[in-house]
């Protein structure tokens, strides 16, 4: 039965069992004492198959981190335990003590070991004549015939281990015991040594298993063999329970998934799309390298899914925490004096903390001014919230603005959700055509002006709020306020501080500073060099100075994406061809020029005495245009040959092509010319 040396508190640490019986038992337990209080040794007195039985159960009860033995049966413990077997071995010292004391008792003595004779001892025993027999053993058997054959040949004294030492006293001879207290003093502390270190490992086992199991993503270690070690709960979900699949490699287990070439190539392979099981996964391969040297690979396997919901989440974090006005008042394009004049009176209302109205057509920057006067006041650094009111039912806009409770509608978000009222508190929201809003909303918005306080959907108390708002539309407010579709109350709230912002045909000198600025930002998003597109950038600014732009900068900045995707036709080009080839591009901007030019040129070819025709009413005789000025009538002219030059140069000199794109006949074209010199 177990001899308990010593025991320690509940977690002793570590925890060592020594296996041994006569002699090797008593050394054991004389040396267990002086390893108190840190360490538990437990001695076990049994034979070899009752020590195996035992030490099992001791580990499945966690209370072994590591056995010592000696001889065969530590041999016989290391072949059948998945436990680490410290074998109590003896020093060349140990073993030339032990003959000493065997000689001064006997003239006719033996040498035997476990596993094999010592050819140190040989030699010794032949240079200086000391007759000493060698035998060696490896199971019970062996060791009792030996023991047998030396009882017959005369061995008087037997220096050996302990099973065999007690068999040489039971047959009469002198046993000698060979090991000391030093060899089993070193036994115990390589154990404990070995103790501390697998504690150590088995911690940051623990540690990691922790870590594992509580990932999203699948986890599988497996060895160089490809065989399951470890897997994480996620995993178990797609290759099956843990203990089906470890020690099995991953190939049979789930193809899809194999790391062969990981473990070939020793390569990483990042983000990999597979599908098992009627399942899409992303997978990413590792190899698993400790201390330099190549020992696994590991599989990570996460559900695009729940990639997209995270990516989902991430990005309306973000849009909440950096609710930020990207940009300034310088960032409004144009030296013209009505920008300059809606920049100065911007500027003017950034200082107010009263609430503004801005006015515009669609396309204009209302958006951009406003961050600009949130950016130039002392806001700045607090949220800028921005909504198109025109983008939203009226059912889910308010829920937008003023939030709601848990419960306050049928799929409500659990715990509710703060409105973007709340969202922007002590910075600024921008409400987008605040003129497409719903009549119930503009009553709501008008108690949230009023009283600086907003209630969620489903709520009982206000929620206090500090917010500047700046509101735009595209309509004419007032007007609407004349029909009913515009709460009066309301629009008066909303114009405290009113602004306009010039629509851009109004402003055509802004275009070349307009398009160079979109031309850097779409050059630096694109990578394209912005010093290539000067030429097409400068024709563009040219072609469109009589064009009345509807959609304003927005109709700009497209028009010139547009000229950028086929810059192919334009690069390196000449003006003639730039032209030809924005004509396809950009026809809008090149029919309003041509128009232009074509009226130009039917009013020069008027006989100068023109006069309403004779056979209709005095009442209505058309008035003839009033006479342009000799100044106007040359600038005009010379701008109109420049441009019938310019087409007539990309039509390679067609005078028949040139004359039907210009709209005019060949005897006007050629009239022009000839009086161009």
């Amino acid at each position: 039965m177990p001899v308990t040396a010593h025991q320690t508190s509940a977690q002793p640490a570590p925890r060592i069992v020594a296996v041994g019986f006569h002699r090797l038992k008593e050394l054991l337990l004389d040396l267990a004492p002086s390893y108190r209080p840190a360490i538990s040794v437990e001695v076990l007195d049994k034979g070899f198959v009752d020590a195996v039985d035992d030490l099992r159960a001791m580990q499945a009860a966690g209370v072994v981190d590591v056995v010592v033995a000696a001889g065969a049966n530590g041999a016989f413990l290391r072949e059948r335990l998945d436990l680490p077997v410290v074998l109590i071995k003896t020093s060349g010292f140990d073993v030339m003590r032990a003959l000493a004391r065997a000689r001064q008792i006997a003239s006719k003595i033996a040498l035997v070991s476990y596993g094999g004779v010592s050819v140190e001892v040989e030699q010794f025993s032949a240079r200086f004549g000391l007759n000493i027999e060698q035998h060696s053993y490896r199971t019970t058997e062996e060791a009792e015939t030996c023991v047998r054959d030396m009882k017959l040949r005369g061995i008087e004294a037997v220096v050996a281990p302990g099973l065999v030492s007690d068999l040489a006293e039971a047959a009469g001879m002198h046993g000698l015991f060979v090991y000391t207290h030093d060899a089993v003093r070193e036994a115990i502390d390589v154990a404990i040594e070995m103790s501390r270190i697998a504690r150590i490992e088995l911690a940051k086992r623990e540690r990691l298993n922790i870590i594992l199991g509580h990932l999203k993503d699948g986890v599988v270690a497996v060895d160089l063999d490809e065989r399951i070690e470890t897997l994480n709960p996620a995993m178990e979900a797609v290759l099956g329970a843990a203990d089906t699949v470890i020690g099995r490699k991953l190939s049979d287990v789930a193809p899809s998934l194999s790391l062969q070439v990981t473990l070939r190539e020793g390569r990483s392979d990042i983000e990999q799309i597979t599908r098992i099981n009627q399942r899409t996964l992303v997978a990413t391969r590792t190899p698993i390298v400790e201390q330099g040297i190549h020992t696994g690979a590991v599989l990570v396997c996460q559900d695009p899914q729940a990639i997209q919901r995270a990516d989902r989440r991430l990005r309306a974090k973000g849009q909440a925490r950096s609710a930020q006005a990207r940009y300034t008042l310088d960032d409004l394009v144009g030296s013209s004096t009505p920008m300059q004049h809606a920049k100065a009176l911007a500027l003017r209302c950034a200082a107010s903390q009263a609430t503004a109205l801005i006015a515009g057509e669609s396309g204009t920057g209302k958006e951009l001014l406003a961050q600009g006067i949130h950016h130039a006041g002392p806001r700045a650094a607090q949220p800028f919230v921005a909504i198109n009111c025109a983008a939203f039912p009226e059912a889910l806009l308010e829920s937008e603005l003023f939030g709601f409770e848990e419960g306050a509608f049928t799929g409500s978000r659990r715990g509710g959700k703060a409105g973007l009222f709340e969202t922007a508190h002590t910075g600024t929201i921008f409400l987008d055509e605040i003129g497409e809003m719903a009549p119930a909303l503009q009553t709501r918005l008008l108690r949230v002006l009023q009283e600086r306080e907003v209630l969620r959907l489903g709520a009982t108390e206000p929620t206090p709020i500090d917010v500047r708002v700046i509101a735009a539309t595209h309509r004419d407010l007032a007007a609407r306020v004349e029909t009913g579709e515009f709460r009066r109350d309301l629009y008066y709230r909303l114009n405290i501080l009113s602004l306009q912002l010039p629509p851009l045909r109004e402003r055509p000198e802004d275009l070349p500073e307009i398009g160079a600025h979109l031309v850097a930002k779409l050059c630096e998003r694109l990578d394209i060099d912005a010093t290539s597109v000067q030429p097409m950038l400068q024709r563009l600014a040219y072609a469109g100075q009589s064009y009345a732009w509807p959609g304003n900068v927005r109709e700009f900045e497209n028009l010139l994406e547009r000229a950028l995707a086929y810059r192919s036709q334009w690069d390196r080009a000449s003006t003639a061809e730039i032209d030809l080839a924005l004509r396809e591009m950009t026809p809008e901007l090149f029919a309003a020029r041509r128009n232009a030019t074509t009226q130009a040129l039917a009013f020069e070819q008027q006989p100068a005495n023109l006069q309403a025709p004779t056979n209709l009413p005095a009442s209505t005789h058309a008035a003839p245009p009033p006479p342009m000025s000799t100044a106007k009538l040359s600038g005009r002219r010379e701008n109109e040959l420049r441009y019938i030059l310019d087409v007539l140069a990309a039509c390679g000199g067609d005078k028949a092509l040139a004359c039907e794109r210009l709209g005019i006949s060949r005897a006007t074209l050629w009239r022009k010319l000839k009086a161009a010199g």
